[in-house]
């Protein structure tokens, strides 16, 4: 679609960033969303006003679009929102329907329905006549395995189209789905899966990081030991053809694969769970997070046709692994009838172009990373515009952190003008975006565009009440959406899942993020509200530091926190480092940071504490351990912070747990 000139459209308010891309005329009745608000009646509407709809209206809204999408019920609902309580809300009550239906009979026969790519083998096309054909016998495999409605499968398995034929298969059965990426640690697995006791286990032997094989045959002996509810193990040939030795039942994918029977999708309730995603894991066991059909089908359709503005023909891929919820989304692309492009291997190898590259040869619409991807091409001084075909490309995805103002330039400028940037934020415990980008929306430099259409997201104070545009307050959701998790497993009271989400603000949803609107709906998010800075009483951003910080040449990565005095002092305000390549952090080094710090933010943003630590502790998914490393400096000990299986390098947190350990010997001498 083309684009307006950005130039053409007035700057706003200001003290905000200039808009770095905007719609063409005519890009709402282009659109789905366009074609949709028409449907209903509601065609001369604007975003803001169609928005402002949903939310009035939503059991309105959400049966409209249940008909406009085209769900495949098999049991007609009696209603779209019958109860609009949180928690307790009941959606679609007496409809029934099946999630993997849905991303089977949206494919076109003759079509790419997934494009599989690795770092371990060739490229695989899979057709949508092929992609039934999988998981028909998949389906057929697990069925003679003894798997049946309510079972939970588990997947050692990285991202390539057998995963995606694995759990269309799981899901067509009624049973529950649960996937980890075959990097993480057996710790971090066993705490995860142990508390869903699976019966099948579909397994890799390894995988290939860029140029390095990594066998993980030792680790999967583990990981079957410590599950005494596994009774069989499917086990992938991916680095070796040799078949893995286990003291349980295995087979080969080959062998659970090898006979067709008719593709049958068995009928669940809305709130059948559907797959079980996990909390990263930071402190204590993983929460088990349930999500159902039903609510996974109607928000993922609202997304991808709506929003990302994808349907037939399109080409859709978001980098991530199995274990992110950025997978579980990216599958649903299936729901809308577009391509997915999955990729296994390492997007920095043999360098950051790998993506840019795949972009271009597989024609992509939209093209999903995550925010220090952004930043990190753009340190790197990577064109892609200029180096690859990016024409195709109109929606470039981030996730994962705040985008910077300056990451949203570097897509204008070095991706293409007409790439909208659609920076978004949501999380594992809806397995959605709540705030994002639309097709019809201007999008300014450091800024999320939108509410998504059914989202009543909201910043309120410490008491709850609604916080006045500028105001930076804790991110809420006033209404329920449908993806909302229908529990937490083994917890039948719903005592664990009120708790978790609704003790802070009864009857509003508390995600914990700071959250900042404008008066015209786009708004910020500075940071997670529990690793809060506060100095003088002044609420501080770790996202501006780290714009600031990681900036500049020297610094390849950082983590801010404050530790406040007991005494009611100012508290101390650390900053740790970790160097580019050949850089020490000398005083010289030190004085830059502070000075920069000081003059692009303010003399509160200046750390009492700037050290160089080797590495920064990331969880898999890419998220600094803020609250964490906080609690380690404050005397925890590393083991009882954070499960060492779910960092995407566990030795980064003995690095900052000996710094720790320094720290505080050097304050009490």
């Amino acid at each position: 679609m083309p684009v307006a000139s950005v130039a053409a459209v007035t700057s706003g308010d200001e003290g905000r960033g200039e808009i770095v891309w905007a719609p063409a005329p005519g890009a709402w009745a282009a659109s789905r969303m366009g074609a949709f608000a028409a449907s209903v009646g509601r065609g001369d509407l604007d975003y803001a006003d169609l928005l402002q709809w949903t939310l009035d209206e939503p059991d309105e809204f959400w049966g409209a679009f249940a008909d406009w999408a085209g769900v495949r019920w098999h049991d007609r609902p009696t209603a779209a929102l019958a109860d609009a309580s949180m928690p307790g809300a009941v959606w679609f009550p007496g409809g029934t329907l099946n999630h993997a239906e849905h991303a089977i009979e949206a494919s076109r026969p003759s079509s790419a329905a997934i494009v599989s790519l690795s770092n371990s083998r060739e490229r695989v096309e899979l057709s949508g006549e092929q992609l039934a054909d999988a998981v028909a016998r998949c389906r057929a495999g697990l069925v003679s395995l003894g798997v049946t409605r309510g079972d939970r499968v588990a997947a050692f398995l990285p991202n390539v189209h057998e995963t995606i034929v694995a759990f269309l298969a799981t899901a067509s059965i009624g049973a529950v789905w649960s996937s980890c990426a075959p990097e993480f640690g057996v710790r971090a697995v066993v705490d995860r899966w142990s508390q869903l006791e699976p019966v099948v286990l579909l397994t890799v032997d390894g995988y290939q990081y860029g140029s390095r094989r990594i066998e993980r045959r030792a680790e999967v002996a583990e990981i079957v030991s410590a599950l005494p509810s596994l009774r069989h193990v499917v086990g992938l040939p991916y680095l070796d053809p040799e078949p893995l030795d286990l003291p349980v039942h295995t087979i080969t994918w080959d062998e659970l694969c090898a006979h067709h029977e008719p593709l049958v999708f068995e009928s669940v309730p809305f709130d059948h769970p559907l797959y079980v995603l996990f909390s990263s894991g930071t402190t204590g066991l993983p929460k088990p997070i349930v999500h159902g059909h039903g609510g996974i089908t109607l928000e993922h359709l609202k997304v991808m046709a709506l929003h990302h503005d994808l349907g037939p023909g399109d080409r859709f891929m978001w980098f991530t692994t199995t274990g992110w919820m950025m997978w579980n989304y990216l599958t649903s692309g299936l729901t809308v009838g577009a391509t997915i492009v999955v990729f296994d291997g390492d997007p920095a190898w043999p360098d950051l172009a790998t993506l840019w590259q795949i972009a271009a040869d597989e024609q992509l619409d939209v093209l999903g990373v995550s925010a220090p991807f952004v930043m990190a091409c753009r340190k790197a001084g990577l064109t892609p515009g200029a180096s690859f075909d990016l024409s195709r490309v109109r929606q470039l995805g981030s996730t994962g952190a705040p985008l910077p103002a300056a990451g949203f330039r570097w897509i204008r400028d070095e991706v293409g003008a007409h790439v909208q940037p659609c920076s978004v934020s949501g999380g594992t415990d809806v397995c959605t975006a709540f705030v994002g980008a639309a097709p019809t929306v201007p999008v300014r430099a450091g800024e999320i565009s939108v509410r998504m259409l059914g989202c009543d997201v909201r910043a309120v104070d410490g008491d709850g009440a609604d916080c006045p545009a500028g105001v930076t307050g804790e991110l809420v959701l006033a209404a329920p959406l449908p993806s909302m998790p229908v529990g937490l497993w083994d917890d039948d009271s719903g005592e664990r899942y009120r708790a978790t989400y609704f003790a802070t603000f009864p009857g509003r949803w508390h995600h914990g993020d700071w959250i900042t609107f404008h008066a015209d709906g786009a708004c910020e998010i500075t940071g997670r509200s529990d690793a809060t800075l506060n100095r003088g009483g002044v609420r501080l951003g770790t996202s501006d530091f780290y714009t600031v910080v990681e900036g500049m040449p020297e610094v390849a990565d950082s983590v801010v926190v404050h530790l406040e005095d007991a005494d009611g002092g100012p508290g101390t305000l650390v900053l740790l480092v970790a160097c580019a390549p050949g850089v020490e952090l000398t005083d010289e080094l030190r004085r830059t940071i502070g000075a920069r710090l000081r003059t692009e933010l303010s003399p509160r943003h200046v750390p009492d504490v700037v050290d160089v630590v080797r590495a920064i502790p990331r969880t898999l998914s890419g998220k600094k351990l803020e609250v964490p490393i906080k609690r380690m400096l404050l005397g925890a000990p590393a083991e009882q912070v954070a499960s060492r299986g779910s960092l995407a390098d566990p030795t980064a947190l003995d690095d900052v747990a000996a710094w720790a350990d320094a720290h505080r010997r050097k304050a009490t001498t």
